[in-house]
């Protein structure tokens, strides 16, 4: 079930998405919203344009090689092998370089992760779009390649590679999390990003377990320290912080506060009793430096990736 923030913001920014629940590696269950089969569709429409813009300046620059003397067949050859190459290394480049993004993915606000919460590893990334070959390039290519008359041998083959390729490009339409071939063989998921960078200021949330009252800043952090998270990681903060108290919470508290500190190099170890403070003059001071960093152009997605110009 969404929380009550998310509730408010479906209100004020439009429809209600499909929720998938996965479980970082911090052990915090978190919510995701799926990216629906309209965003992927126009996330992939612009990747062709990306793609086949390149295509046909390598075509040009191959029809040159080819007026020059060049035999047909090589020529043929090479730019079949060529345009097999940047169609395949054009979406495991991308999304092996900024994790789990392609331009189109970026463009539209999606972006690819693990399902079940882990690492997004180069293998998994490989082997869904290699997927991709089969699911789409293939049968396009077959049914282009085949004549347009003939008699009813050729009649059928034409139908059974469209209802080859329709079955399978289809897939997103009959299942919850709009999941294509590639994303079930590589364990994938795509998910789209919030609209909003960051939530609504946690600090200013008369719920959350701060008070209304300003406090002196207890824990003070350097720039460097906190350039070790993103945006994605003080959502993850966020969601701890609103939680009830109770005694798992408070357990939570501890763990990840130790986490944190080991991960940013805190000099002293954070007494159990001061966890829950550690952990909001972190989120302040991380909220603070991600939206002096957005006044510049400057996005950090999560901890994974660099800063990035907008």
């Amino acid at each position: 079930m969404a929380a009550r923030p998310d509730r408010v913001t479906e209100l004020f920014e439009g429809r209600r998405r499909k929720i998938h629940r996965i479980v970082t590696p911090e052990g915090i269950a978190l919510d995701v919203e799926i990216a629906d089969r309209g965003e992927r569709l126009g996330a992939f429409l612009i990747d062709m344009m990306f793609w086949l813009g390149g295509t046909i300046a390598i075509y040009v620059v191959l029809l040159f090689a080819f007026i020059s003397g060049m035999r047909s067949t090589i020529a043929i050859t090479a730019v079949l092998f060529v345009a097999f190459l940047l169609r395949n290394l054009y979406f495991i480049h991308f999304e092996l370089a900024w994790q789990g993004s392609t331009p189109g993915k970026r463009f539209t606000g999606l972006k690819v992760i693990e399902r079940h919460g882990g690492e997004l590893t180069p293998g998994a990334i490989v082997a869904r779009n290699l997927t991709r070959e089969v699911e789409f390039f293939m049968p396009m290519s077959f049914l282009l390649s085949l004549p347009g008359s003939g008699g009813g041998t050729e009649t059928w083959q034409n139908l059974s590679l469209l209802v080859w390729a329709l079955a399978i490009s289809g897939l997103p339409l009959f299942n919850r999390e709009n999941l294509r071939a590639g994303d079930l063989i590589g364990g994938t998921l795509v998910i789209t990003l919030p609209k909003r960078a960051l939530a609504q200021d946690l600090t200013a949330a008369p719920s959350s377990s701060f008070s209304n009252k300003p406090k002196a800043t207890v824990f003070v952090f350097t720039r460097s320290q906190l350039q070790a998270y993103g945006a994605y990681e003080l959502q993850v903060l966020e969601e701890l912080l609103r939680r009830p108290g109770s005694e798992e919470t408070n357990r939570l508290h501890r763990e990840i506060a130790q986490k944190i500190a080991t991960k940013i190099r805190w000099p002293d170890r954070v007494a159990e009793s001061e966890a829950l403070r550690f952990l909001e003059d972190f989120y302040a001071a991380e909220r603070a430096e991600l939206e002096r960093g957005q006044l510049f152009g400057q996005y950090k997605d999560d901890k994974a990736s660099g800063t990035r110009k907008a």
